[in-house]
């Protein structure tokens, strides 16, 4: 069992390209988690977090560190999600604002920049001295620690904005997509990166999807230019 965790257990090969385990059903089980909350279906979540246990292992074998931490925070909120979704569709005690699909407010689009600079800058100076803290277990300098970090910092932003369905959240997750399609293919995980080609494409289905339903519920399509007296006292 040990072993099906291992980079090295290949399942198959493709034009001499070693595929393993970890990377195949963690590539299928991520473009189907995807592919579901494109659609708001709770499926998603129980899918995502094996998906995640997968590619866990997998970027820590690869030294991608950032990217370790965040299928962690994937895990963890994962579950959140699953059952804030659950008292959605359960009719709960969740307030009809989070389980409405709406464009964030100006207070959370400031707040969300502000989270992702400061967190990308303080995670990428970490990722980039791990090693020399803990070498028994980081055995190797982080990969791309900065560019990394800000894949990861926005990755979180995104998930949590998509847990409380903020349309914005794949704006974030389009940006992340981008910079992932060449960043695993530097790191020559090859079917990953052309993941990320997948998921790149459902964050654009699900953007236009989720803008949709904002006009069919009557909801906000953009926040107004000029923000209230109240709105920039209260950031």
């Amino acid at each position: 069992m040990i072993s099906f965790f291992s980079i090295d257990n290949v399942l198959f090969s493709v034009l001499g390209y070693p595929m393993s385990y970890l990377e195949f059903f963690g590539t299928v089980l991520n473009i189907a988690a995807v592919w579901l909350v494109a659609r708001k279906h709770i499926l998603n979540w129980p899918i995502g977090i094996v998906a995640v246990i997968l590619y866990g292992a997998l970027f820590f074998q690869i030294r991608l560190y950032s990217d370790f931490v965040e299928q962690i925070y994937y895990l963890l909120s994962g579950f959140y999600g699953w059952w804030v979704w659950a008292k959605v569709e359960k009719g709960g005690d969740v307030s009809s604002s989070e389980a409405l699909v709406r464009f964030g407010t100006l207070k959370e689009r400031v707040f969300t920049t502000v989270f992702i600079v400061v967190g990308t800058l303080a995670l990428g100076w970490f990722m980039g001295h791990v090693n020399e803290w803990w070498p028994s277990i980081f055995q190797e300098p982080a990969s791309f620690p900065y560019l990394d970090a800000v894949t990861t910092v926005m990755s979180f932003a995104a998930q949590m904005l998509m847990i409380f369905r903020i349309v914005d959240n794949w704006y974030l997750w389009i940006v992340v997509d981008v910079i992932g399609i060449w960043l695993y293919a530097a790191k020559e995980v090859r079917f990953v990166s052309m993941l990320y080609l997948v998921f790149l494409v459902l964050a654009t289905l699900g953007l236009v999807e989720w803008k949709r339903e904002t006009r069919k519920k009557g909801a906000p399509v953009s926040e107004p230019v000029i923000p209230t007296r109240k709105e920039m006292s209260s950031i």
